[in-house]
């Protein structure tokens, strides 16, 4: 019998969401990630929105946009679980305190912090709420938000697509490989998260997205001969940064 696409589909976002948020979401049993991972750009709508409603929340409340910016990562981090800020600090700790492939991913896999993660974290997150502050007036925080989130996931499953894992076991070996054509929907679905900052900001953030993907790639190859979960997670955070302050250098004015 043949599969009801409207069925197949909101399993797919179901299992992302319920992969990469906290939120108690189940997909279909047997359904490979690799497979339904196009769909990481639409969890970026879920966990974008949610950080656009605390900002607007707290604006509401008279707040100052410091602490709106600071109540919007707050949430997107809870609602998340800090899973790509984890990666990140992981993939920080390996690559800057590893010296031999073997060491690299051994620190990876380790669930302490070092020095190189802690500092890793506090620039992403300076980086980020810095950039939300500066936008507060500027720019839509739903369109904003929703923009960086969407973007920033679908490069996941593109890297995913294009780089072998780096070992056999963890996160994105057992996901499974993904096909080319489930990396290449995902990057359709980020662009057009993306034109949600309109036409100009998509194409220049776009291509800032595309050359820190192939910088992190090149990285990766070159020091753990491929991609792995951590590796993911820190490439959503580069892309969420980058993708602000794309929208920084555009939306504010000289």
């Amino acid at each position: 019998m043949a599969r009801d696409p409207l069925r197949l589909v909101a399993g797919d976002v179901l299992l992302c969401i319920g992969f990469f948020t906290r939120i108690p979401a189940r997909g279909p049993v047997g359904r490979r990630l690799a497979d339904a991972i196009w769909a990481a750009p639409i969890v970026g709508i879920v966990v974008g929105l949610t950080g656009a409603l605390a900002f607007r929340l707290a604006d509401w409340l008279s707040l100052p946009p410091t602490i709106a910016a600071a109540c919007a990562l707050a949430v997107t981090m809870l609602i998340t679980g800090g899973l790509h800020e984890d990666g990140l600090a992981d993939v920080a700790d390996g690559f800057g305190g590893g010296v031999s492939r073997q060491r690299k991913l051994e620190i990876m896999k380790d669930s302490r912090i070092g020095t190189f993660g802690v500092l890793a974290l506090l620039i992403s997150v300076l980086l980020r709420w810095s950039a939300l502050v500066a936008l507060a007036d500027s720019t839509s925080v739903f369109l904003l938000l929703a923009a960086t989130h969407i973007a920033s996931r679908a490069t996941m499953p593109v890297m995913m697509a294009v780089l072998p894992p780096a070992r056999l076991d963890g996160l994105s070996a057992n996901a499974g490989a993904v096909p080319v054509k489930t990396g290449a929907l995902a990057a359709m679905l980020g662009f057009l998260g993306l034109t949600l900052l309109g036409p100009s900001a998509a194409i220049v953030a776009a291509i800032a997205l595309l050359a820190a993907f192939l910088g992190l790639m090149k990285l990766a190859q070159h020091q753990i001969g491929g991609q792995t979960g951590d590796v993911l997670g820190a490439l959503q955070q580069v892309g969420e940064i980058v993708v602000l302050l794309v929208a920084v250098s555009i939306f504010l004015p000289v």
